[in-house]
């Protein structure tokens, strides 16, 4: 069970998407796991195929617990030539690591023999996006010939597969006899709560399974009233206050916090703006968060000092940016998951993943690497007409960056006095690892790198 944030102590397989025998790659989404917080898709670390699932879904476990074992691509060849070796222990946590982690050891077991018929099957070549969407689409990548250069499996190849055959009314092999759509314990529950009817869903898990985002969807587009004995899905709000709560109660209590705060003319990359998206499409248009993630990325290269984790008292920096975004909820509460490597990332590439990272994390799609390793922490309340924001740090994050309204303001420059875009940046950090003056020099980059926005 990864860490998926510092404040999390145990998760709920809401439902497994990998079976034993199934072979997984590095970056696969292999359960869904749900938190006080949100539900998350989790990703496995190391490629192989599965040997048994340890937790049936529905259970709780805690942070570090072992959910399931992998036999490595390594031993399942020493399996085939007769030489077993053990497998190489647990394996690692999405990097990098969480203070509090506490990873339950995996005992040394024998891989069990592997049938000679797998070893002679060659596996198809699959990207990790066409794998996602066959996952999706239901379709078992294992019947496909790719269409691709050296039979590579590619997005076509899917699509097709997945297209009705004629026959949508017969039962797949899976359910003989089977009453509605194949769903996880966690689906049917929640469609309980909900008060939604599972024989009239279309599931968008594997082969057709109805999972959560399935059931939360529908039950946006047709309200039902949750019945009055059912009580889960009132107190999950109530459990993310506490949650946030007693994580910024600790982060306050531990973290000795400095602030700051600058205004910064953005009449420069208001202008750029303007001009950029006369060339871009209405959906494809950028907007001013965009400039402002991506200026707080590159200002981390100049400090160092703000980008990266508090661990077991020390400062661990970390040479990747991986910006937590936060987002609110529907239901109430605030989570921050992360856009990755936002310091290389193209203006246009990064507003497509914030896009789909907002909408994600408002469905309670979010993957378990983007909640578990945010390396700074950004929160934009400008929408909502606030001038500035000073925000609490997320542990074992070092720092947050906060920007409130774009707003008109006198301006003098160069002696001469006129009407400006504004906004107020402030900055929160941890005085065990920077001070002022340091601080200071970061909102300066922020500054500096804003006024030249066609070099973002």
């Amino acid at each position: 069970m990864p860490s998926l944030g510092a404040d999390m102590e145990a998760g709920t397989i809401a439902q497994w998407l990998i079976k034993p025998g199934d072979e997984v790659h590095r970056g696969g989404i292999v359960a869904v796991v749900e938190t006080e917080k949100s539900t998350i898709e989790v990703e496995i670390f190391e490629s192989g195929i599965v040997d048994e699932l340890l937790v049936h879904e529905g259970e709780s476990v805690p942070v570090g617990a072992v959910l399931a074992h992998v036999t490595s691509r390594t031993a399942e060849a020493a399996t085939a030539t007769a030489s077993l070796s053990p497998p190489t222990g647990p394996f690692p946590p999405p990097p990098p690591p969480v203070a509090h982690e506490n990873p339950v050891a995996v005992p040394t077991r024998v891989a069990p023999p592997i049938p000679a018929a797998r070893s002679t099957v060659p596996a198809p070549v699959v990207s990790p996006v066409v794998r996602r969407l066959a996952e999706r689409s239901g379709v078992d990548l294992a019947t496909l010939s790719g269409s691709g250069l050296g039979g590579t499996v590619t997005r076509s190849d899917v699509e097709r597969a997945a297209q009705p055959t004629g026959d949508e009314g017969a039962r797949p092999e899976w359910a003989p006899g089977r009453v509605g759509p194949r769903s996880s314990p966690f689906a049917r529950k929640l469609a309980t709560e909900l008060g939604v009817d599972l024989s009239t869903l279309q599931g968008s898990g594997p082969h057709g399974s109805v999972i959560e985002r399935d059931v939360r969807l529908a039950a946006e587009v047709t309200p039902a009233e949750t019945p009055p004995a059912t009580v889960a899905s009132e107190d999950r709000p109530a459990a993310m206050r506490r949650a946030i709560g007693a994580l910024m109660a600790r982060s306050k209590r531990e973290i000795p916090h400095y602030y700051l705060s600058t205004t910064i003319d953005l009449t420069a990359p208001t202008a750029w703006l303007e001009q950029a998206n006369l060339e871009r499409p209405i959906t494809g248009r950028l907007i001013m968060s965009v400039l402002l993630l991506k200026a707080t990325a590159l200002a981390v290269k100049a400090v160092p000092e703000m980008n990266g984790f508090m661990v077991d008292g020390a400062f661990a920096p970390s040479e990747a940016v991986h910006v937590g975004v936060a987002v609110s909820l529907r239901t109430g509460g605030v989570i921050a998951p992360a856009v990755h490597n936002v310091e290389h990332l193209a203006l246009d590439d990064l507003m497509a993943g914030l896009k789909d990272l907002v909408g994600r994390a408002r469905t309670g799609v979010l993957r378990s690497s983007e909640m578990s390793d945010p390396t700074i922490t950004v929160t934009n309340l400008g929408d909502l007409g606030v001038e500035a924001v000073f925000g609490v740090i997320y542990p074992p994050q070092v720092a947050l960056v906060g920007f409130g309204r774009v707003m008109e303001r006198a301006w003098a420059q160069d002696g001469m006095l006129g009407v400006h875009p504004c906004v107020t940046a402030t900055l929160s950090a941890d005085h065990r690892v920077s001070d002022g003056h340091r601080g200071g020099r970061f909102l300066a980059e922020i500054d500096r790198l804003l006024q030249e926005p066609e070099k973002l």
